[in-house]
């Protein structure tokens, strides 16, 4: 976990952290989409569907594609492998554990027998 980037992974919870961004990459999880496809499925404008692209791009989970006037709209495959590796190292204790640094965390029995 030495090598995780918080902030990094914060940016992609911020991303996925919104109800039209899930709906928008459910849909992305099927076929790579232009704007206008997405669009068909929503009632936004085209500024609020880019603010909302360009948040889930900068954050890596969508990648885009430019094909003359059309821009389609990915999953990023390699961001997901990353999130469904890190999730079960966020909760579960491990040998080089973030609470070894801190001074008045203590595993009991129970808990070491079960690490």
């Amino acid at each position: 976990m030495a090598d995780i980037s918080y902030e990094r992974l914060a940016s992609i919870f911020k991303a996925l952290s919104d109800e039209t961004r899930l709906h928008i990459i459910d849909m992305l999880s099927c076929n790579k989409l232009c704007a206008a496809d997405i669009l068909a499925s929503f009632n936004l404008s085209q500024s609020t569907l880019s603010y909302h692209m360009k948040i889930l791009i900068d954050a890596g989970v969508v990648n885009s594609q430019r094909s003359g006037l059309w821009t389609r709209y990915s999953i990023n495959a390699d961001t997901f492998e990353f999130i469904l590796d890190i999730i079960p190292q966020l909760y579960k204790t491990k040998d080089e554990c973030i609470c070894a640094q801190i001074k008045y965390c203590r595993l009991d029995e129970h808990q070491q027998a079960e690490a």
